[in-house]
């Protein structure tokens, strides 16, 4: 371990390092299978919502870190195929409060479901048990390192 330390690699080097091997993982599950042709930006919104619950446009914008117009759009796509609904706010009927509908979940699940199944089978048949636990160890520095980003 002391000799891991010693030899740790510099925030960008690792940085780099990090970009290829996510962008790669992400690639490949992302083109293994599309599912009711919906684009990463819409996947995201849905996951959030359903994570997180309804939520207003302009904080969906905020949080996925696109323009307020950019994220009326991906909200009108969705809306159109009944992946999300609109309504008013409780509180402010001037505001609008978008949400997951049960369309929008039984895609994520079938998305999560394929992908889930996919990782596991590499998981299981290309890595030993020390090496999954090994791997279990990174994923809270690498959920925090998302937190941060």
């Amino acid at each position: 371990m002391d000799e891991i330390i010693r030899h740790a690699p510099d925030a960008e080097e690792l940085a780099a390092e990090l970009q290829l091997v996510v962008g790669r993982i992400s690639r490949s599950v992302r083109h293994a299978h599309a599912v009711g042709n919906v684009a990463l930006s819409e996947l995201s919104v849905l996951s959030r919502l359903d994570r997180e619950g309804p939520d207003s446009p302009s904080s969906l914008a905020e949080s996925e870190r696109v323009r307020p117009q950019a994220m009326a759009a991906t909200l009108a796509n969705l809306e159109q195929r009944g992946l999300v609904s609109r309504r008013q706010h409780a509180g402010d009927g001037r505001r609008v409060v978008i949400a997951v509908t049960d369309a929008g979940r039984a895609l994520l699940a079938d998305r999560r479901s394929e992908s889930v199944q996919r990782i596991a089978a590499a998981l299981d048949t290309e890595f030993t048990p020390a090496e999954r636990h090994a791997m279990l160890a990174v994923l809270p520095l690498l959920d925090r390192l998302a937190e941060r980003l």
